[in-house]
């Protein structure tokens, strides 16, 4: 039976019998799975107020409320279902990632130390941890519950990434670059980073290296607009008209409209001698609030196009 045809069932069964409850259960849970979000948390909420002292009822509303970033009441959700089952090591976990979300940092590290206390070999939480540090700008400790993470689980692409984006923060490009190496090593796939080798190459002043890590990028993600931004600058710096104007209209074809992007397009076309050249300018004017150069000087360029 498919999983559609099992919520079907579950439907008709409350349909002849609103209070039974196990198939109320049975089917809020099933919903949440196939992604009907709303439907699920009206069931959970009647059976809320039926099972008031039922932790599993709590933890999934706070499931659904995270799904529909809804977080203060997944909080809330969460705490309850906490109150009712102190030890539930699931919703403290959960608990802490919606504290995360609602910038609650100390309260969400609070809990996931609690939970290492009770399981040290949680590298989800290490992870967690690294994350908040991270975004708190404490960089030290975040590399250590990073690495904590991956002396767990060498293969945790996450913290791999994490750390390396600490060391380029640092200046230290060649342990970044280690780092981001190791990531595509265990997912050849991550476009991200590609894209941080292509920084790591550009600055050190290898062309050809962020070249390719850059044409890597765009294919693993070809909405990528900051790829194809360094990109275009580096292929006009090497006099690749034709390369830079290639990758201009590819830009503007897949990704939204930026006054860089458009000034960039600009700059590869009226070098190649395309006559249309300004429609490219005129747009980077009109999306001036994102053109990094004075709009003063570009409309000085336009100008002398006239």
């Amino acid at each position: 039976m498919s999983k559609l045809d099992r919520i079907e069932e579950l439907q008709n069964l409350i349909k002849e019998d609103s209070t039974n409850f196990q198939a109320r259960r049975k089917l809020a849970v099933l919903l949440i799975d196939a992604g009907f979000n709303e439907e699920a948390l009206q069931h959970l909420l009647y059976l809320s107020r039926t099972f008031s002292d039922d932790d599993g009822i709590f933890y999934n509303l706070g499931i659904v409320y995270e799904k529909l970033k809804n977080f203060q009441k997944a909080k809330e959700s969460y705490l309850k279902a906490l109150e009712i089952s102190p030890d539930s090591l699931d919703s403290a976990y959960n608990l802490g990632l919606v504290c995360i979300e609602l910038k609650e940092y100390d309260e969400a590290v609070e809990l996931f130390k609690a939970i290492l206390f009770e399981d040290p070999q949680d590298s989800n939480s290490y992870f967690n941890l690294g994350l908040i540090y991270f975004k708190t700008g404490d960089y030290v400790k975040a590399i250590e519950n990073f690495q904590r993470t991956i002396d767990i689980n060498d293969n945790d692409i996450y913290a791999q990434f994490y750390i390396g984006n600490i060391f380029k923060e640092f200046g230290d490009l060649d342990a970044a670059a280690e780092k981001f190496n190791k990531v595509l090593e265990l997912s050849p796939d991550y476009s991200w980073a590609y894209y941080n080798l292509a920084v790591i190459e550009n600055e050190r002043g290898n062309t050809e290296g962020a070249v390719y890590n850059l044409q890597k990028t765009i294919e693993l993600n070809p909405y990528d607009i900051e790829a194809y931004k360094i990109l275009i600058r580096i292929q006009l710096k090497l006099h690749d008209t034709d390369g830079a104007v290639k990758t201009a209209n590819e830009a503007i074809a897949q990704c939204e409209e930026t006054g860089d992007l458009d000034y960039l397009a600009f700059l590869a076309h009226n070098k190649a001698g395309n006559p249309d050249c300004k429609e490219y300018l005129e747009r980077a004017i009109k999306n001036h609030k994102t053109l990094s150069i004075p709009l003063a000087r570009a409309k000085n360029e336009l100008s002398k196009l006239k």
